[in-house]
Parts: structure tokens; C-alpha cells; sequence
């Protein structure tokens, strides 16, 4: 790192001071240049006055992982000047507000210390304490414009494009980003050693939160019922959904709603409203988080045992209780597999990235109704909130909704008796029929025992035969799930083995112990059952790493609880203190490991 286009910087503000527009237009402005860049956005649970960070890479290569080093610090809350400045690489930079004397936590041998006075300028130029404030980070942007090389007709087009319509707070902002720009211009040597150059890196990616992705595909999913109580970190995936149909699922002639979103009460009501909703007929969800998943696990089981299609996208955080609402982590994978009472195992998919969630938002709702079953689309905090640099998402427009099992009303003429739970095929999935359908597809829906015909039951044997059955529909499912995606190398005899948001350092972690002599295969589960694929890759490999977000290794558990494997032939890396992963822990995880077992 710290070279053209391959730099990272942090900007430590106060949360609730309005820094996020600003970071948010510096992102966009980089990726306008056409230079690969993601952003991680450190923020506090409260409404405001903690600190907050907000993390910029740029990756010429197009890494899109967390930075193991910080090139840049804008040290702008004096209560984080000590953490922030420790933060700095060697012969790195800090820049300050220098409207104030300098702090003596700034000073620190080995790194370059810049002062522009971001607040004089502010006061000397606007009127009115919110103004002044608010378009204190623009002028911050408008130096870092300076500082890095960002190109300002990209940044006076985006100023435009958000304010056209608003010729005040353009002309403010567009004083405010120059006067940054003109002082840093002035008064240091711009552009820094590390600097930005335009590139063509990014014509074919697009930049989105996963939350938002998530929402999108549930749209092209045909979902058009939504239930959901607000949470942390997920709440704004049902709003995004919201914005979707209201552009897509308005009828135009009549303006008719075709859809239906709901907050509920309660987490466990958002449960059984989607579990309603997907027993008539319709294709539902509800976005939570794991509090909310501890909530919904009654109705969770109700849907598994009476075989009713349902999705649910889990956006992990740090738990257990409340835990820390706006950190990231991996540590609902036991819950969500088998979630609620009694002998359950749940449909799992973990998507790495915006891209995928948008594509594994869509399958979740076909492999709910094939398995007439719940779903779950495991992302997290850094995954859903933060804006990732992905492919511009494809469609296929010959795509039909799987609906699995469906008995209408001419499949039901041909039948002498309809049997809710009746296995015919053997692959342990029954046919259903939809309320309206017509008498004899009629049955009643029971969370007590039941049996084959759907009738009550207390008998031993017929119940053991129907859970039976659920268990082989979960293991014929092992085979309909999304493939682990694998990066091999010849001659690797070690596999990393991880899932989720931690690919993006994982891939990173293996270029660079490649570099260093060390070969290494990638695997990334990508579902819940394990195929075939995942047994083989430990097979194959005389030493695993397992890699994942939590304490309690438990992907690690899950791999030996459902395949067998011994605990001990795999070693964990855990990384679970709310930060996403970043390559450097992964790397110096590992090396130090194979010179322990070499030496």
C-alpha cells in the first residue's frame, strides 16, 4: 500500500455533526475517477456525541477488505486524538483542525503532522452555529480533494447533482469545498506521496449496502409482503423495499398498492405475519437481527414443522443481549441453524457481498418454496450498512419464481384424497395447496402433532414418520443449495475455510502469504446444509484454517456437528471484536502457525 491509487485514510469525527454526507461524497468522487475504493463506517449506537470513524481504501487491485494500515488520519474530535493518532502507519500523516492549539496527544515521532483551520474558516466565511458546523467536513473534503488528488469537476458535479435544486446550499457547499481545496492547495505540498490517479477500473461496478440489495432483490423475487420491527442493523433494508415498491408495485392506472408492509408489534408478531402471508400464497419476509431472531424462534418452529415457506435476513451485530448495535459479527450460525425447540435444522445462505445478497435475496424465496421451508439470508453489519464497490447487478428476464409443490385445482380433480404431508417422491417435500384452491385441497394447519394426512395425532409413530420426513427434505436440500466458491493455487497442502463477509480479507490474506511462500487454497461456504464439495476440501488439504467473526468457533462446530469432522484437525481464526476482518490478522494467523509447525 502506499502508493498511487492504493492508500487508505481516516476521518474520526463526532457522531450527529453531519460528517457522513461529506465522507460519502469523497467515496463517490474516487469511484467516479474510476478507482476501486469501499468504505467502512464506524459509528456509535446513540443518536449523537460519541466518536466516529469512517474508513476509506483505495485498492488499484481492487481490494475491498478493511485496511491492516492507515496512510491519513483527520484527527477532528479531540476526545479520540490518542487513539487516533496511534492509528497513523509509520511515515504516515495527521491532519488536524488547527483552529485550536495543537494537542499534545498529536504529537508522536515518525509520522507528518498538517494543520488546516477548519473551523476559523468556517467562522470567518459563514453565518450561524449550524452552518458553521455543518460545513466544517465540507471543507475538510475540499482539502482532502487537495490533499489526494480528487478530481474537483467530479466534485463540483456531485455537489450539483444533490443540490440543483437547492441553489442556497449549493452555493454554500460549493464555497465550503473551495475554500478547503484553496487552503490546502496554499499552505501544503499537494498532492501527497499517495496520491489518486484517474484510472477505468470501475466502468462495470456499481457502489451499494447490502441492506439495500437485499431489499432490491426481495422485488424481483415477487415478494410483496413485508413485516418487519425496527432493529439495528436492519432496518433499513425494509425501508429500502418500501422505496422499491413504490416505484415498481404501484399500479399506474388504478394507483393500487400491489403489496403489503407491515410493522409489527414485536419481532415474534413480524414472524407469524410473514409466516400468514406465506401459507396464503404470497412471498414474504422480515429483516431482523439477532435479538430479533431470539424473539421469532416459536413461530420459526411452527414454520418448520408445518412445512410453510418463509424468508428471513438476519443481519448480524455483536450480541449476546444487546451487545453493540453497530458492530459487525458472525455469532448467529448456531442459532439460525437450529432455531427454536425440538429437533430443527434450518436452510442457510451466507452472501460475501452486496453482489451476492442481491442474488441470493432472489434464490432464498424460490428454495423456500421448493423446501416449503424457512430461509435464512445470513448477512451482517459491514455487509448491510457499509457501500461496497460490486458488479453492476444482472438480470435474466426469462427468470420465473420457483413455487415448488403447488396442487391447483385441476391437479386436485385428479386425485382421490389430498394429503398435506404425504412424501410421494421420496425427496421429503409435500405438496401444497393454496387457500381458495378448493374443498378437497382444505387442511388444517397444526403446530400440535399431526400426521400424514394433516389430521391430529399423539401416536409415536406416525409422528416419528413425519419428522423423518423433515429431516430427509433438509438433507435432499444439501444438494439444491448454492456451491462453496473456491480459490485454489497449485500445490497448496493448506485450505482456509471461512463464509460471508470475511472472503474479502480472506482472498487478500492468501495473495499476500503466497508472496511470502506460503500456498493456499480458498474455500467459502456459501450454504447451510454442507454439500458434498465442503467434506472433499478437508479431505483434500493437510491443514485447515477456519476462519470466521465470533468466539465460539462455530463454523467450526457446525462443520464437525453435520460432517463429522474432527475438531482438532481444524485450527480456528477468530476475529470477533466488532471491526470486519481484515487480511493482516488472517496473514500473521497462519504464518506464525506454519513456523510453529515447521520449526
Amino acid at each position: 500500500m502506499s502508493g498511487i491509487n492504493d492508500f487508505a485514510f481516516k476521518i474520526g469525527t463526532v457522531n450527529g455533526t453531519g460528517s457522513a454526507s461529506a465522507n460519502g461524497l469523497l467515496m463517490q468522487a474516487i469511484f467516479r475517477m474510476g478507482i476501486p475504493v469501499t468504505g467502512k463506517n464506524i459509528f456509535p449506537s446513540n443518536i449523537q456525541g460519541l466518536p466516529t470513524w469512517y474508513e476509506i481504501r483505495v485498492s488499484k487491485d481492487g481490494y475491498t477488505a478493511r485496511p491492516s494500515e492507515v496512510d491519513l488520519v483527520v484527527a477532528l474530535n479531540p476526545a479520540t486524538y490518542a487513539k487516533d493518532v496511534a492509528t497513523v502507519r509509520p511515515g504516515g500523516y495527521l491532519l488536524y483542525d488547527s483552529s485550536w492549539p495543537l494537542e499534545p496527544d498529536l504529537v508522536r515521532e515518525g509520522i507528518t503532522i498538517l494543520g488546516i483551520p477548519f473551523g476559523r474558516i468556517c467562522v470567518e466565511n459563514f453565518q450561524g452555529d449550524r452552518d458553521r458546523t455543518l460545513l466544517r467536513n465540507i471543507v475538510y473534503a475540499g482539502s482532502l480533494a487537495a490533499l489526494l488528488g480528487i478530481d474537483m469537476e467530479v466534485v463540483s458535479g456531485m455537489l450539483a447533482e444533490k443540490y440543483g435544486k437547492k441553489p442556497k446550499l449549493l452555493d454554500s457547499n460549493h464555497k465550503a469545498i473551495q475554500l478547503g481545496y484553496e487552503y490546502a492547495r496554499a499552505h501544503v505540498a499537494c498532492p501527497l506521496p499517495f496520491h489518486l490517479e484517474r484510472m477505468d477500473a470501475t466502468r462495470d461496478s456499481i457502489l451499494i449496502d447490502g441492506n439495500t440489495a437485499c431489499a432490491l432483490g426481495a422485488v424481483y423475487a415477487g415478494a410483496t409482503v413485508g413485516a418487519w420491527y425496527p432493529i439495528t442493523p436492519a432496518t433499513a433494508l425494509m425501508e429500502g423495499f418500501k422505496m422499491f415498491c413504490e416505484k415498481f408495485r404501484v399500479d399506474k392506472e388504478s394507483g393500487v398498492h400491489n403489496y403489503a408492509i407491515l410493522q409489527a408489534e414485536d419481532e415474534l408478531a413480524a414472524a407469524g405475519i410473514v409466516i400468514g402471508a406465506g401459507w396464503a400464497g404470497a412471498r414474504a419476509f422480515t429483516n431482523t437481527s439477532g435479538p430479533g431472531i431470539s424473539l421469532m424462534q416459536e413461530f420459526i418452529g411452527l414454520a418448520y414443522y408445518t412445512d410453510i415457506p418463509a424468508v428471513f435476513f438476519d443481519v448480524q451485530r455483536c450480541g449476546p443481549a444487546t451487545g453493540m448495535p453497530t458492530r459487525t459479527q458472525q455469532a448467529d450460525l448456531m442459532s439460525l441453524a437450529y432455531a427454536s425447540h425440538g429437533d430443527t435444522k434450518h436452510l442457510i445462505l451466507f452472501p460475501a457481498n452486496p453482489g451476492e445478497a442481491f442474488e441470493m435475496a432472489v434464490e432464498s424465496f424460490d428454495i423456500a418454496e421448493r423446501f416449503q421451508t424457512p430461509v435464512f439470508v445470513a448477512t451482517d453489519l459491514d455487509i448491510g450498512m457499509n457501500d461496497w464497490m460490486v458488479k453492476r447487478f444482472s438480470w435474466d428476464d426469462r427468470y420465473r419464481p420457483d413455487r415448488g409443490k403447488v396442487l391447483h385445482a385441476a391437479d386436485l380433480e385428479k386425485i382421490q384424497k389430498f394429503s398435506r404431508y404425504l412424501d410421494v417422491d421420496g425427496d421429503g417435500i409435500a405438496a401444497r395447496t393454496l387457500p381458495g384452491v378448493g374443498g378437497k385441497g382444505a387442511y388444517f394447519v397444526r403446530g400440535s402433532g399431526h400426521d400424514k394426512h394433516a389430521a391430529y395425532t399423539e401416536d409415536s409413530d406416525a409422528y416419528q414418520e413425519l419428522v423423518d420426513r423433515l429431516k430427509r427434505k433438509f438433507e435432499h436440500a444439501a444438494t439444491a443449495m448454492p456451491k462453496p466458491a473456491f480459490t485454489l493455487q497449485d500445490g497448496a497442502e493448506i485450505g482456509l475455510v471461512t463464509i460471508g463477509g470475511c472472503d474479502a480479507a480472506v482472498r487478500e490474506a492468501a495473495d499476500i502469504l503466497r508472496a511470502q511462500g506460503i500456498i493456499v487454497d480458498v474455500m467459502r461456504i456459501r450454504s447451510f446444509p454442507f454439500g458434498a464439495e465442503v467434506k472433499a476440501f478437508f479431505d483434500r488439504h493437510e491443514r485447515t484454517y477456519v476462519i470466521e467473526q465470533n468466539r465460539d468457533a462455530q463454523l467450526r462446530a457446525l462443520l464437525a456437528i453435520e460432517l463429522g469432522i474432527p475438531r482438532d484437525a481444524m485450527h480456528s481464526i477468530l476475529d470477533y471484536g466488532g471491526m470486519p476482518l481484515t487480511a493482516k490478522v488472517v496473514v500473521d494467523a497462519v504464518s506464525s502457525s506454519v513456523a510453529g509447525v515447521t520449526a
